[in-house]
């Protein structure tokens, strides 16, 4: 079967478009991903040692990968694509993406689980934190006002994430690389824990 009155432009933002994104790794065929390696994450974990040591060690691993599909930043129009984090961890701090507020504050997002087994760790500017499990098709709501960051908790696995938010809300990184999250999650006796992060 074919498309109907199609035009062959790839990524069409005025009158759609449809683009493979592979169920099972989170890639197409028709748009790279951007990817974060563990050099890129410096300051991201809590334990600066263990980090160091793991860059040293075993070398500058691939944390995340996620897409950026160009859709333009204009109200009414929306950016997606998919997120996708490795196994790992730095001492017991599992890998996670380095985590966002969006530009617009007032932005919600919407994810949903294609694979792996991680968490949404989210807080608010004013404190609230919780973590929201992520397994296969799990849908989850990240409400405005909420840094959110994947983290995966699979020893084997990467959790994999479809993502969808309105194009103009923008990234604000910086915020949570100046102080990081209250929160952190991490390993203790096997499993996946919260713990207090020590740098704030």
């Amino acid at each position: 079967m074919a498309d109907f009155n199609v035009d062959k432009q790839t990524f069409d933002y005025i009158r759609g478009y449809t683009i493979d994104l592979d169920m099972k790794t989170g890639r197409s065929k028709r748009k790279e991903t951007s990817r974060r390696y563990l050099s890129q994450m410096k300051g991201m974990f809590s334990d600066d040692t263990a980090y160091e040591k793991k860059l040293q060690e075993e070398g500058d691993a691939l944390v995340y990968e996620f897409h950026e599909m160009g859709v333009p930043e204009h109200p009414g129009d929306l950016a997606f694509g998919c997120s996708i984090t490795y196994p790992g961890k730095v001492g017991d701090e599992y890998y996670m993406t380095k985590g966002h507020f969006h530009t617009i504050i007032d932005t919600a997002e919407v994810y949903y689980c294609l694979g792996g087994h991680g968490y949404m760790l989210m807080e608010s500017p004013e404190g609230d934190w919780l973590a929201h499990e992520l397994t296969p098709g799990k849908a989850l709501y990240v409400p405005k006002r909420y840094a959110h960051r994947s983290v995966n908790v699979d020893a084997k696995e990467p959790l994999l994430t479809f993502f969808v938010f309105r194009a103009d809300a923008g990234h604000d990184y910086g915020t949570i690389e100046s102080k990081g999250y209250r929160k952190l999650l991490v390993e203790k006796e096997g499993q996946p824990a919260i713990v207090d992060n020590p740098k704030w």
